[in-house]
């Protein structure tokens, strides 16, 4: 008598169809740690359980999340995708409707810095944590898009940095400032040379998505798919539980941000992306166009970008204080 195949666990299978379709690691671990509080909110034993009134017991999952745990609106969105997944390319059962309660987004203005306290913060950051930052502010990037950008990313003919599959799957292209060029030049004969160190000691592979390593059997090891900003160490593949070098970990640059800004005594909340809220603001105040920097930041929304019109409108709605008649 056959024995019968055993069948993937949900969170295994569930794994495999999103690096089967190119998602982030990152965003596959996301996805399946939300479905795996979800199993565990509702205490399903099996994959049938959880077809049964499917639509009410996610409502109710996300409505403990916004009632009970007062998460984020964003978190709850993130919640919400990873089970409409789930039920969708797993469970091959969608549901079309979900009445939850809805965590509120309040209209938030961004945390913007002047070009003086860019300039401040800027000078008292140096090394790879310092080039990361100016590219955030000169490209206006994001900080996930910075540390995976690989050296062929950088066209220093044309003036430019492609970003490879951004925010939504989308390419763009960015401006390149020639005052980065230098030290873009100086940080690629870093990589070659570390590069070329990890090939003689029999290493050298890096990352492909989408299959591109079974496509071009050698290209992981060529000079072009290095990442621009490699780690320090090699480090074991999760996936493919291959040696290599991964890019560096964007925990270390928000640290070195976090330390400069508290020596320049600047009290605003900055982050990592605070530096691409600036770039487009100060884009604005010389005039830019506002498509052109939805275009650059790689909005899908033209209301996205016009957030930072409300920034221009310095006193509070572009209003004088009559304080300052007096």
């Amino acid at each position: 008598m056959k024995n019968t195949p055993k069948k993937a666990s949900l969170l295994h299978e569930m794994r495999s169809i999103l690096r089967r379709e190119g998602y982030a690691y990152s965003t596959e671990n996301s996805y399946c740690d939300w479905v795996r509080r979800f199993v565990t909110f509702h205490g399903f034993e099996s994959r049938e359980a959880m077809l049964v009134d499917s639509a009410q017991k996610v409502e109710s999952f996300l409505t403990n999340l916004a009632v009970e745990q007062n998460v984020a609106p964003s978190t709850q969105n993130q919640a919400l995708n990873a089970l409409v997944y789930c039920f969708n390319r797993v469970l091959n059962a969608p549901f079309t409707e979900v009445k939850a309660c809805r965590s509120r987004k309040e209209p938030r203005i961004p945390v913007v810095l002047t070009k003086k306290e860019v300039g401040e913060v800027l000078s008292l950051m140096d090394g790879t944590t310092g080039l990361i930052v100016k590219l955030l502010y000169a490209s206006g990037l994001r900080i996930t898009e910075v540390v995976r950008l690989r050296v062929q990313d950088i066209d220093f003919g044309f003036k430019q940095i492609t970003v490879r599959d951004g925010k939504g799957k989308k390419d763009r292209v960015t401006p390149l400032a020639n005052n980065l060029v230098p030290l873009l030049e100086a940080q690629l004969a870093k990589v070659k040379t570390l590069h070329e160190q990890d090939l003689k000691q029999g290493f050298g592979s890096v990352y492909l998505p989408y299959a591109l390593a079974k496509k071009y059997p050698n290209a992981d090891k060529e000079l072009a798919w290095q990442y621009v900003f490699p780690s320090r160490s090699l480090a074991e593949d999760p996936r493919s539980g291959m040696t290599r070098r991964h890019h560096v970990d964007q925990s270390l640059v928000n640290k070195a941000i976090k330390r400069a800004v508290k020596q320049c005594g600047i009290l605003k909340k900055v982050s990592a992306h605070t530096f691409r809220h600036s770039f487009a603001t100060h884009l604005l105040q010389t005039g830019t166009d506002i498509r052109t920097i939805q275009a650059l930041l790689g909005h899908a929304n033209l209301q996205t970008t016009m957030i930072y019109t409300h920034v221009l409108k310095q006193g509070g709605q572009g209003v004088a204080s009559p304080f300052d008649t007096l």
